[in-house]
């Protein structure tokens, strides 16, 4: 989220996503500028498949979430607790473009230590992980029938919202990155996902949200750096690989507590080799 503080795979600032020649009549020593400057590659075709995948992610979002507030609703406790974390990896695949909207990201999936570190009470949380607490620390969705209206109508907002959103090439690139910054700050140690613990449903999300963006972006880069292409396909493989140990043969994942010390550290080491090849993309599409 941009209100968490984000580090280990943060694109340098001064990567961009334009080249500009300066032309001069002037006398210099310096070398001669290229007759041939280099050009950024047109992305446009990338760019509206990043936005149509968007917004098939929060069409389903939607959907999923009417079906989880339904229950919710309804009380029925274990069939909210099934939907949550499968209609949660539909928003966290799109989240580069979820947070462009500084106030609905928060409604949406603030935590509460997220709420605390802005200086708010609880009685100002809401969305997701409010009713998590319900569900796994209280038990109950009593009490909970306002919060969940309330995000679903927020879902709804979001879906409407991101159809005005401008997806342009640095949104998808830093949006990759800042995916697999989520993995590193939030998902590796178990705080997202505090009550419920379902951080794998929402590691495999961010991871393939990420992956997304490569995808549409590959033949791009493979016409710059064919080297780079195998590399992030060797990376990602090798996290896909790593996740499928921990599926729990019902279509999920087992809860982030069974997993080992062992366990988070080859998980943390594959998004560490991940990050650094992943934000190389920028450079190589300047």
């Amino acid at each position: 989220m941009n209100y968490r503080i984000l580090g280990a795979f943060a694109l340098t600032t001064g990567i961009l996503l334009s080249a500009c020649g300066t032309d001069t009549n002037e006398t210099s020593t310096a070398p001669a500028p290229s007759d041939t400057p280099s050009e950024s590659p047109d992305l446009t075709a990338e760019t509206e498949a990043y936005k149509a995948f968007a917004l098939d992610q929060m069409d389903d979002f939607v959907l999923d979430t009417e079906k989880f507030v339904n229950a919710v609703n309804a009380g029925n406790i274990e069939e909210a607790k099934e939907i949550y974390p499968l209609a949660r990896m539909y928003f966290e695949r799109s989240e580069p473009i979820a947070e462009s909207f500084g106030d609905l990201d928060p409604r949406i999936d603030a935590r509460l230590a997220d709420i605390q570190e802005e200086g708010q009470g609880e009685e100002e949380w809401s969305g997701y992980h409010k009713i998590e607490y319900g569900l796994w620390v209280e038990n109950t969705t009593d009490g909970y029938g306002e919060v969940a209206d309330q995000l679903l109508k927020d879902a709804k907002e979001l879906r409407a919202r991101v159809e005005t959103v401008e997806v342009s090439p640095d949104l998808m690139i830093t949006g990759a990155v800042d995916l697999l910054n989520e993995v590193s700050t939030s998902k590796i140690t178990g705080e997202e996902e505090i009550y419920s613990h379902t951080d794998l449903y929402d590691f495999k999300a961010n991871i393939e949200g990420a992956e997304k963006i490569f995808e549409i972006l590959k033949e791009k880069i493979a016409s710059k750096d064919q080297d780079l292409v195998k590399e992030l396909d060797n990376k990602f493989t090798t996290i896909d690989d790593l996740l499928a140990k921990y599926e729990d043969g019902k279509g999920g994942y087992i809860s982030y507590e069974e997993l080992t010390k062992e366990d988070t550290k080859a998980l943390s080491e594959a998004v560490n080799q991940l990050g650094e090849p992943l934000s190389m993309m920028g450079i190589v599409m300047e």
